[in-house]
């Protein structure tokens, strides 16, 4: 993510590294990376916002920054990730914003758009739809259970840890299918082989409640990315992803992308962030 700077933001007792680029008059877009990875994932997405005018946050959020990883799992609820996302916001002097998230980050995001809605100037979701879409796919379609039945080894302390970090990472770099790049890949575990790193991106598994499937509906201007390729969220909850947001909704399908949009379809994705955000202007 070039031209910008890494800076340590604090939020509270938290430090987080943040990504910033672009003119510090510009419309601010705030992006929210994923599982297992880090604000790098949008190293092919946030240049082209940059050029297109805006300035980029791009966080490792709580967990992924060094300096904001609790230990305690009750500190990974969805809510104080989503106030992370307003912490960081008012330690940069954002008073509104666009939002943007992919996988985990989306599912921050969509947290942030229904508790903080007066915040944010629009959304754009990438990969998890609104989580009560995603757990009533949960509950009813089969092959969103099967896709999903991976979360009850992540919630497993101590035997996740072991199963993703063993032969070097092995099962956790299958994760990435050959779609990201092996030095990127190679970043993203290095940074999870840290001591407590990947204990601590797991918390946000290990701390979900039944209230995800309660979430408010979304008045934000909102954009939905999903790919038919992806092999962790099904078809139906992204179906109905429409049904929980009360405000302008686009749906885009992206046929033949796999999971990780951001770095497999940069282009496609910085087209409907940008036109997302300037149908707000």
């Amino acid at each position: 993510m070039t031209p910008g700077e890494l800076r340590q933001v604090p939020v509270g007792d938290l430090l987080f590294d943040v990504r910033v680029a672009g003119p510090a008059d510009g419309e601010a877009i705030v992006l929210l990376h994923g599982f297992p990875e880090t604000s790098a994932s949008w190293d092919a997405v946030a240049p082209r916002l940059v050029e297109a005018g805006y300035r980029v946050v791009a966080p490792d959020q709580r967990g992924y920054s060094p300096g904001a990883r609790p230990a305690d799992v009750s500190a990974y609820t969805t809510d104080q990730l989503a106030g992370d996302v307003v912490g960081l916001a008012d330690a940069l002097g954002l008073e509104r914003f666009h939002l943007v998230g992919h996988d985990w980050g989306a599912a921050v995001a969509w947290a942030t758009a229904a508790w903080h809605p007066e915040r944010l100037v629009s959304l754009t979701a990438l990969s998890v739809p609104h989580l009560v879409a995603y757990n009533a796919a949960l509950r009813s379609d089969p092959e969103a259970q099967q896709k999903g039945s991976y979360i009850r080894l992540l919630r497993q302390e101590g035997k996740a840890e072991e199963a993703l970090l063993e032969d070097d990472a092995r099962r956790l770099r299958a994760m990435y299918e050959g779609v990201v790049p092996a030095v990127q890949v190679d970043a993203y575990v290095r940074h999870l082989q840290q001591p407590g790193a990947l204990t601590a991106a797991l918390a946000w598994y290990r701390a979900m409640t039944p209230a995800l499937a309660e979430l408010p509906a979304v008045e934000v201007p909102t954009t939905y990315l999903w790919s038919d390729g992806d092999m962790a969220i099904a078809r139906a909850g992204a179906d109905a992803c429409h049904e929980h947001v009360h405000a302008d909704f686009t749906y885009v399908v992206l046929e033949g992308v796999s999971h990780w949009i951001p770095e497999e379809a940069p282009d496609v994705v910085t087209e409907h962030v940008l036109a997302r955000v300037r149908s707000t202007a």
